[in-house]
């Protein structure tokens, strides 16, 4: 028997070249494994069949069994339609179509009794139903009638070839009858039986053709979970062979620059958050294996300090470390922050970036292949080819997600053996996604915020409280406070944005005549964005106009009031960016989100869930839960690096951590897949490995 994966869906009966290809360009369905998998979006019950009698216009579906009569063609050209009477005996339905009427034509038979599917209406007083779906009795009960009818996503194309929802469960059902043999496994069967999961073959038919809703949720979770364990085993395998393979440098102890900072210069208690992850980082580095880290930790709860202690540890073992930054402004303030630091204790920190100039990028180079320099910190103009470490020991990449794996990969490079990596976020990735994407890397995570920060109070105004806002913001200026306006600026509507900031930028410099007011956006020089950010960090201007350019790495304590405009075009992730962008001071900050009145339910959601909650944990699972995993601003550049054919990583948090879990357990006792009861695992990665899964994403 051949394998499904290479049997090809134009030779399936029913579907020829020119049905193959409509497949092939609409659901990318090429062969029978294809079709298989193309899986049902919903199912309706179809078990009960109703009296005519009974039938009420505002029920969803109805089922009814009974004689079609009175074919009859209306109208002309567009408008052409085909209607018939169906009765059971307790009353009459207008049935009606507008397509496919040749075909009616020649099938529907008077004599027969035929089961119709379909949601009624009412139309002039009368009960009918558009496009119904129509069976014989004695027929239908190999397809439909029996209990669930599942629908499967389909688009226009296919639809004008005929090829519906339910003429693709028809070639399905022919597709089972063709392919008579038993579906192969794919999980080894002691594996199936200590998860009590449903064999593949039965999951697969049932899921195309479910006897009952209880038979289906097995099917459902079989396939769920076989999906995201071999995602899960494949991450931790990587994650085992890079252990075994990547010998890292054994940082073995902590010395005098680490106790000075710590003793003399640091004038802050260390949350138990931040001690904690130290502690779990310095475990890493004394182990003789690359530490590979992931930092998560929500805007404002102390990261830089946490990196820039772990970088005292490498200095002290006599290696050098950089830290790269997506933006000239984020590399510039770690740059500022870093050095304030380090300078008390004798360390050399240098800052490179594309605007650096030719004399002092020359000396630069130079100190840092001679190992003058200690700490570089940069944007990505740290990968370039010239730029050589004398000892590289540790690379901290902070807002990881905005640099390609191959970006990364050449910074990891600039050593004959790997370096200990950190990466950082301050964008906080829910527990299933951080599992999946950077499900090779440890995480460590700060869940606290230093002592005496007050929580930023987020409100909701919409743009007709603009005079009430100007009044509370001249109140805040009054009291010495800074404050953000921060406009959209999206690629796709970007002329039109930047007119909106230009004209917001001109009617604030109406409302407030008497202050200074700053633009900032990105298509600004960097010389004239620097110095008119300077301006507003010295606090000689008081109000700082821009576009999310100052989402990441503006740090102003006086900064008080975050007003963000037209915030019902930002996804939660950025909203609450921004928010973090006020409240590092002592004073009691704001965020204001100004919408327009009428909005769609999924944005008064958002702006719902900003005003309720401060914590980042808690917005980036609401946001994963209203748009999906695929589409989390700040997690991800381009959607998950793989195809999810039926699970859903925000609602199936639990099958997830079961199918690591089970992962977790297989590689424990063969922890490279080697022995001869791990190859149906290594088949299916290898089969896996050369479908649509781009692992070397997942970093």
């Amino acid at each position: 028997m051949s394998e499904l994966s290479t049997l090809n869906i134009m030779y399936l009966p029913g579907v020829g070249p020119r049905r193959a290809e409509i497949l092939k360009n609409e659901l990318k369905v090429v062969s029978y494994e294809d079709l298989l998998y193309h899986f049902p979006y919903k199912y309706i019950d179809r078990s009960t069949i109703f009296k005519v009698r009974d039938v009420d216009p505002t029920m969803q579906y109805i089922q009814v069994k009974g004689k079609i009569f009175g074919l009859r063609t209306l109208g002309e050209g567009r408008r052409k339609r085909m209607s018939a009477k169906f009765s059971d005996g307790t009353g009459e339905i207008e049935l009606v179509w507008f397509k496919g009427l040749k075909h009616l034509k020649r099938t529907i038979n008077p004599d027969y009794t035929y089961i119709v599917f379909g949601k009624p209406s009412l139309f002039n007083g009368s009960l009918n139903i558009v496009h119904p779906e129509i069976d014989r009795e004695g027929q239908s009960n190999t397809i439909a009638g029996t209990g669930m009818q599942p629908y499967y996503n389909t688009t226009e194309k296919m639809k004008k070839s005929f090829l519906n929802s339910r003429a693709l469960q028809k070639l399905i059902y022919t597709l089972f009858k063709e392919y008579n043999g038993k579906i192969p496994e794919t999980l080894p069967a002691c594996f199936i039986n200590e998860n009590r999961l449903m064999n593949l073959d039965t999951a697969l038919r049932v899921i195309h053709f479910p006897p009952d809703t209880i038979t289906l949720q097995k099917a459902i979770y079989r396939l769920k979970f076989e999906e995201l364990f071999y995602i899960q085993l494949n991450i931790l395998r990587m994650k085992n062979q890079r252990r075994y393979n990547n010998k890292g440098f054994l940082f073995s102890k902590v010395g005098n620059y680490f106790n000075r900072f710590y003793k003399e210069f640091l004038t802050f208690e260390l949350t138990d958050a931040q001690k904690r992850v130290i502690k779990e980082m310095r475990r890493d580095l004394g182990s003789g294996r690359q530490m590979n880290r992931l930092l998560q930790g929500d805007v404002g709860s102390g990261k830089t300090v946490v990196a820039f202690m772990i970088m005292l540890i490498a200095i002290d073992n006599g290696y050098q470390t950089c830290m790269m930054a997506p933006t000239e402004i984020l590399a510039s303030q770690h740059y500022n922050s870093i050095n304030e630091m380090a300078s008390n204790i004798g360390l050399k920190v240098s800052l490179l970036t594309g605007s650096v100039k030719k004399r002092e990028r020359d000396l630069i180079d130079t100190s840092l292949r001679n190992g003058e320099i200690d700490i570089l910190i940069g944007t990505h103009a740290l990968i370039e080819e010239r730029v050589v470490f004398e000892k590289l020991g540790l690379v901290v990449v902070d807002e990881q997600h905005r640099f390609g794996v191959k970006q990364r990969s050449r910074l990891w490079k600039k050593n004959c053996s790997p370096p200990h990596v950190m990466v950082m976020t301050a964008t906080p990735i829910p527990r299933t996604l951080a599992m999946t994407l950077y499900g090779d890397l440890d995480v460590s995570v700060i869940d606290m915020l230093p002592p005496g920060r007050k929580p930023v109070k987020t409100m909701h105004y919409f743009h007709n409280h603009r005079n009430r806002l100007n009044r509370f913001l001249k109140e805040e200026i009054n009291k010495g406070r800074q404050v953000y306006i921060v406009y959209p600026l999206i690629e796709e509507s970007e002329s039109l944005d930047f007119k909106n900031l230009t004209e917001g930028f001109e009617y604030m410099k109406t409302a407030f005549p008497d202050n200074k007011i700053e633009m900032v956006h990105g298509k600004m020089k960097s010389s004239e964005k620097e110095a008119a950010m300077a301006r507003f960090v010295s606090g000689e201007a008081e109000l700082m106009v821009a576009t999310t350019v100052i989402e990441v790495g503006v740090n102003v304590p006086n900064a008080s009031v975050m007003v963000i405009e037209s915030a019902e075009r930002f996804g939660l992730s950025q909203l609450h960016q921004l928010r973090g962008r006020v409240g590092r001071g002592a004073d009691q900050s704001y965020c204001i989100l100004m919408t327009s009145y009428k909005l769609g339910e999924e944005t008064r959601k958002r702006m719902e869930i900003m005003t309720q909650t401060n914590n980042g944990f808690e917005v980036a699972e609401a946001d994963m839960k209203i748009r999906g995993p695929g589409d989390l601003e700040g997690t991800q550049q381009s959607g998950l690096p793989f195809e999810l054919k039926i699970s859903n990583l925000s609602r199936d948090g639990a099958i997830l951590s079961s199918g690591r879990n089970s992962a977790a357990a297989v590689l424990e006792k063969d922890p490279l897949l080697e022995h001869h009861d791990s190859r149906i695992f290594n088949k299916q990665l290898t089969k896996l490995a050369k479908e649509k899964i781009n692992w070397s994403m997942i970093s």
